[in-house]
């Protein structure tokens, strides 16, 4: 079976209901949406979460906390992650990108300790942890903040 042979049960699927069009259908004049009223009405219906003017539920809930506008996310590479270059080579954020280390660079990349490097390695990044910096250089590396 391939992907291009599936299709849906028999009679598992309908045709869509076409409306307005003529008495002889069942679904004429008024289309199903009945006489007279606001769900009758062209651009009629309430907006969604509407109560009928009760206080909807998401102005009843408490809420919690709030959103730092100024946050910045880094993409994350740990230094395991780096074990796979060979001596001597420029980790730039090109090489992650081309080697898809980081799939987003979203604010800049950022070095964290987690796994053992043995490898001597540059690597340029945003941001480094400490003890990121510590694994690179006790490898023999350096470490180049940009």
């Amino acid at each position: 079976m391939e992907l291009h042979n599936l299709k849906p049960t028999a009679g598992s699927t309908h045709a869509k209901k076409r409306v307005g069009r003529g008495i002889g259908s069942g679904t004429g004049k008024t289309a199903g949406s009945g006489m007279k009223g606001q769900n009758s009405r062209s651009g009629g219906g309430t907006r969604p979460g509407f109560e009928g003017g009760q206080t909807p539920l998401f102005k009843r809930l408490p809420k919690r906390g709030f959103t730092n506008r100024f946050r910045k996310e880094f993409a994350i590479v740990n230094v395991s992650d780096l074990e796979k270059y060979d001596n001597g080579t420029v980790v730039t954020l090109e090489l992650l990108l081309q080697d898809r280390l980081v799939r987003k660079v979203l604010d800049g990349v950022k070095i964290l300790g987690e796994g053992d490097l043995t490898k001597k390695l540059t690597v340029q990044a945003k941001k480094f942890s400490g003890s990121a910096v510590a694994k690179i250089e006790a490898a023999g590396g350096s470490v180049e903040v940009i």
